[in-house]
């Protein structure tokens, strides 16, 4: 939603029934029951889920669960991974990547008819990230500029050997940079074609500049952010992908190989948790109205005036806002997940520290992450994503036929928005339980015995509580009337 709808919905006094329209593709859809019941419901789930898994799951579990490569399950497809596959995929990688650049700096500049942004934005930001979810990290051998860079080794002998040790200190911090440049992005940059092709030349020119400096496997591991992205996402995979062998193991134990290795996983981790939320966060009507209806009385102050008022005068203003209150998002995460690890310490008496437990329980929020995503975004798979058929015979946007196929898929699919709130529920309800899960093992693996693992978890059953209600509040924002 524009900052021009969410100002004239506040200004006309309308109620969240308006924002309703514009979330449901048109059509009003009243929650069957109301808010409160989804929010207790879903608490009452979480707290059972805690007691069974504190009853059945035991160290054993921890065990089981800890190693990865300990999966002992035959190769899923043996010999289905062979040299020439990878090359034709990493082509196809990179060619989906020049075609982008091309297509937004040649192409039509309507979004809608330029295969750039439905290509990049929702295929492979989204779609592929799903896949991810599904298959294992795919992205580590079909990485584009990895195969670009590869290509440059052949012309440019010792191109990406590094001229310099990588800095331990920079850690993750460039990929978290990216990150979050990224998603600046994605929520305010107004991007049309033609300023995503020059986003992704800028990109690759950091890219290459960085692996340049530091060489391939430094910056690849530390400062490409979509690897790192995708790294996270592809521990969650029922299907491990390594050293070009796909193997089954059980869906999320991959994040339980290992913690964080310092603060900017921790944070990073938490940026994919606390963006998404704060996404779904800027478009409520309550958001808005702390801002425009200037519920404290501080701008009104400053002004003179309300600050409806001096709408065109403080666009700028309430611009900066929401990129700061965005950039500030993980951090007010963390320290939240923080205090919640010190309880769990103290009720624990471990003698882990803070920090240590931090690292070792970030990545069992990775699942509400991964949901929270899901949910706000799988519909435009649906609505725009089809379009891609399409797309694929008309790149440009300049009228072409060239795969028969640019008559496909041009009409968008509107799912039954009764059916998507429930979808939500359901997903959201599932991550959080997963998350619950994956807490107590590392908790066991933590703190040795049962009773402290369980004490430990009581702050983290109340933090994913608060998850909970926080995310099925912002959803039904648009949806419920208020309640």
């Amino acid at each position: 939603m524009t900052a021009h709808v969410r100002l004239f919905a506040l200004a006309g006094g309308l109620a969240l029934s308006g924002a309703a329209q514009a979330h449901s593709f048109g059509k009003l859809y009243n929650l069957p029951v109301p808010f409160w019941l989804y929010v207790y419901g879903a608490s009452a789930a979480l707290a059972l889920s805690f007691l069974l898994v504190a009853f059945f799951v035991t160290g054993g579990a921890a065990r089981v669960a800890a190693p990865i490569g300990d999966a002992h399950a035959p190769d899923a497809a043996p010999g289905a991974w062979r040299g020439w596959a990878w090359s034709v995929l990493r082509g196809v990688s990179l060619g989906g990547l020049l075609l982008c650049v091309l297509t937004g700096l040649f192409g039509s500049a309507n979004p809608y008819l330029n295969f750039s942004m439905t290509f990049f934005w929702i295929v492979f930001v989204l779609g592929f990230a799903y896949l991810t979810a599904l298959c294992g990290d795919l992205y580590a051998a079909m990485n584009p500029w990895r195969t670009l860079v590869s290509a440059l080794d052949r012309v440019w002998p010792a191109f990406s050997r590094g001229r310099a040790p990588y800095p331990r200190a920079l850690a993750t911090w460039p990929a978290l940079a990216f990150y979050m440049a990224f998603i600046w992005i994605e929520l305010f940059g107004h991007t049309t074609p033609h300023s995503l092709a020059l986003a992704l030349l800028g990109y690759s020119a950091c890219t290459l500049l960085g692996l340049w400096r530091f060489g391939a496997e430094a910056w690849f591991r530390h400062g490409e952010f979509f690897g790192v992205f995708f790294r996270l996402i592809a521990r969650m995979a029922p299907l491990d992908l390594t050293a070009g062998r796909l193997r089954w193991r059980r869906p999320f134990v991959g994040l339980l190989d290992e913690g964080a290795r310092d603060f900017s996983e921790v944070l990073f981790a938490l940026f994919m948790l606390s963006s998404t939320a704060y996404d779904g966060l800027r478009d409520t009507l309550p958001w808005v109205q702390i801002f425009w209806a200037d519920r404290t009385g501080l701008i009104t102050a400053w002004l003179g005036q309300p600050p409806v008022m001096a709408y065109l005068q403080l666009r700028p203003v309430y611009a900066a806002y929401e990129s700061l209150w965005l950039l500030a998002s993980p951090f007010i995460y963390l320290a939240v997940y923080v205090a919640f690890i010190a309880l769990a310490k103290t009720l624990s008496r471990s003698t882990l520290g803070v920090r240590e437990l931090a690292l070792r329980f970030a990545y069992t929020l990775l699942p509400i992450a991964l949901v929270y995503n899901v949910t706000h975004y799988f519909t435009l798979i649906l609505t725009q994503g089809v379009k891609i058929v399409s797309l694929l015979s008309d790149p440009f946007g300049w009228g072409w036929n060239l795969l028969g196929t640019a008559g496909l898929f041009r009409a968008p699919i509107f799912p039954d928005m009764g059916t998507v709130w429930h979808t939500q529920v359901a997903l959201i309800l599932v991550g959080h339980v997963v998350s619950v899960y994956l807490a107590h093992v590392e908790a066991l693996r933590s703190f040795g015995t049962r009773r402290a693992a369980t004490l430990s978890q009581l702050p983290m059953l109340a933090l994913m509580m608060l998850f909970t209600a926080f995310g099925l509040w912002i959803l039904a924002q648009p949806i419920s009337s208020g309640g």
